[in-house]
């Protein structure tokens, strides 16, 4: 089915070009699932893209609404983007929405105290639970959402985990899961984790698929309108080289991704 991207948007001529397509003008008469994006990737257009690819697939209309916090700075993405493509949350906050996505951050190893957006991500947090149908928090975003929803903390990684990784389904039953076989791939990059102790001691979160490599992946709550992902099912195949080539020579942490290369 459809997917409505703003107009102009760059994802609609990269995804094009790969025979998928998308669009920008909703024909009259069309209702289609308002699903907002708060994107804090630091190359909005990469996300942008993956986001939109998985999107494409679904069985339903959706209109992918860009978001982005007011008066923050970009380093690797211009303002005229920022400026042309999303809008300010304060602007749509007044309007109810079938899903939202927050993405990852590139702000892992800082406390969430200390980041300088994090009391508006409390504030969108807090109202996505009363706005939006569900709720779909990745990497740092499920991090934080875990940590302010249910104090589960986060805990420092000696080397970045890194690559692809086989992740076991808990409960077969859980719609998430429909198509799903009973062991899936899942890309991670991250320099934090969460662990299973933490997850279990509260009440109303469900671990519901783990790997014994990476750890805890997926972390159902409120009866599925909230799923926390610590890794990047959106990635494209090519998403974790560019990573990779990004950070090679930059950090000392960042190995060959395991399980990516062959």
């Amino acid at each position: 089915m459809p997917l409505y991207v703003p107009q102009n948007l760059p994802a609609i001529k990269e995804l094009a070009a790969q025979g998928i397509k998308i669009y920008s003008d909703i024909p009259q008469g069309v209702k289609p699932l308002r699903i907002l994006l708060l994107n804090l990737m630091p190359i909005k257009q990469v996300t942008e893209s993956d986001i939109a690819r998985q999107l494409s697939k679904t069985d339903l209309p959706v209109e992918l609404i860009l978001v982005k916090i007011r008066g923050q700075k970009y380093k690797n993405t211009s303002q005229e983007h920022m400026d042309m493509f999303y809008r300010n949350f304060d602007e749509l906050a007044s309007k109810q929405y079938e899903g939202m996505i927050v993405t990852g951050a590139p702000i892992e190893t800082m406390a969430y105290e200390d980041v300088e957006y994090w009391p508006e991500i409390k504030q969108i947090f807090d109202w996505a639970r009363t706005h939006v149908t569900s709720t779909l928090y990745i990497c740092w975003g499920a991090q934080a959402g875990l940590y302010h929803f249910y104090g589960v903390p986060k805990y420092p990684l000696e080397k970045k985990m890194f690559g692809i990784f086989q992740q076991k389904p808990l409960d077969m039953s859980q719609p998430i899961f429909r198509g799903f076989d009973d062991v899936f791939a899942m890309p991670h990059s991250r320099h934090t984790e969460v662990r299973r102790e933490d997850i279990e001691k509260v009440p109303g979160l469900d671990i519901i698929a783990e790997s014994p490599e990476s750890g805890v992946s997926i972390v159902m709550a409120r009866g599925g309108r909230e799923f926390f992902v610590t890794g990047h099912l959106e990635y494209a195949p090519n998403t974790l080289d560019k990573e990779y080539k990004r950070d090679m020579g930059k950090r000392d942490d960042v190995e060959l991704p395991k399980n990516y290369y062959y």
